[in-house]
């Protein structure tokens, strides 16, 4: 009895430590798991999302691209695994001219297109004729020519559903538009009238987003296409640890360095990937047909 006593004791051991081994590595499905994310953003909000990513098993390696043309090619290469920096018209304009499939998994939010001038404190100031900085890539410069018509500066011709400078009743229009590249629309405002700028801009040309001049309705639905999402290559879409990764980003701790960031500006979106990838469809037709 005493022999089989003293054997009993390293297997009862034993089998403690499988239980508790078991149990380490069940804590989450995506334990060890490394994702490569690219995105253009440097904002607080990456540091606190890398953060609540590793709490949950996920290490992130971020790639953070200089210009808004990289990270598509960077996702379609397999470069990276997923990125997160555009909206649903920029992924459009991307997937129709390289007939391409990138795919929405989740949405994060809707930031406003602004107005700002340093010269005017209300658009009723901009005089007739004034100039007006907006950015050059297809699908920031067509909501800017529709911020600017709701602002009451310029008039597009007919039923325009992807309109570009050409589109503009000059006869019926307020002000001239001057197209520049994205990166140009802040540091443009000390020689225009006003300029359109991207809140990714915003905080680095440190422009106060309370204040624009005019800006558009993040909740409105003309304000669908725009809604910024975590895309990935279509074979991926179900992936759960990328899955995952949409719901940390919605997160209270995450949610509340974007505030901060962006300012209160950005307007929280939850949709998932099939419905992004709905609205997706609709803009990616209006593209084809305006080819």
């Amino acid at each position: 009895m005493k022999f089989n006593r003293v054997l009993a004791i390293p297997v009862l051991v034993a089998a403690v430590a499988g239980l508790t081994l078991t149990a380490c590595g069940s804590s989450d499905d995506s334990s060890g798991t490394v994702v490569r994310i690219g995105t253009t953003e440097t904002d607080r909000q990456w540091d606190v999302f890398e953060e609540k990513a590793k709490e949950h098993g996920i290490t992130l390696k971020i790639t953070r691209f200089s210009d808004y043309s990289q990270p598509n090619t960077a996702l379609s290469q397999k470069q990276v695994d997923v990125n997160l920096f555009q909206h649903l018209q920029f992924l459009g304009q991307y997937n129709v001219a390289n007939n391409d499939t990138l795919t929405p998994i989740g949405a994060t939010q809707v930031v406003p297109l602004g107005l700002y001038s340093q010269k005017h404190k209300s658009v009723a100031d901009i005089p007739a004729g004034g100039e007006i900085a907006i950015p050059n890539d297809p699908t920031n410069q067509a909501r800017a020519l529709f911020v600017l018509q709701s602002a009451g500066l310029l008039k597009l011709s007919g039923d325009v559903r992807q309109p570009t400078p050409a589109d503009i009743d000059k006869a019926a229009s307020k002000v001239k538009v001057t197209p520049v590249d994205a990166t140009q629309t802040a540091l443009s405002l000390a020689s225009v009238d006003g300029s359109i700028v991207n809140n990714t801009f915003l905080e680095k040309s440190g422009i106060d987003p309370k204040s624009a001049l005019f800006k558009d309705d993040p909740k409105s639905p003309g304000a669908e296409p725009y809604i910024n999402a975590f895309v990935t290559r279509a074979e991926d879409k179900t992936n759960p640890t990328y899955l995952k990764l949409v719901e940390i980003w919605h997160g209270a701790e995450v949610q509340q360095a974007v505030q901060e960031t962006s300012k209160g500006t950005a307007v929280e979106v939850k949709r998932d990937g099939p419905d992004l990838e709905q609205v997706l469809a609709r803009v990616q037709q209006t593209i084809r047909e305006k080819k």
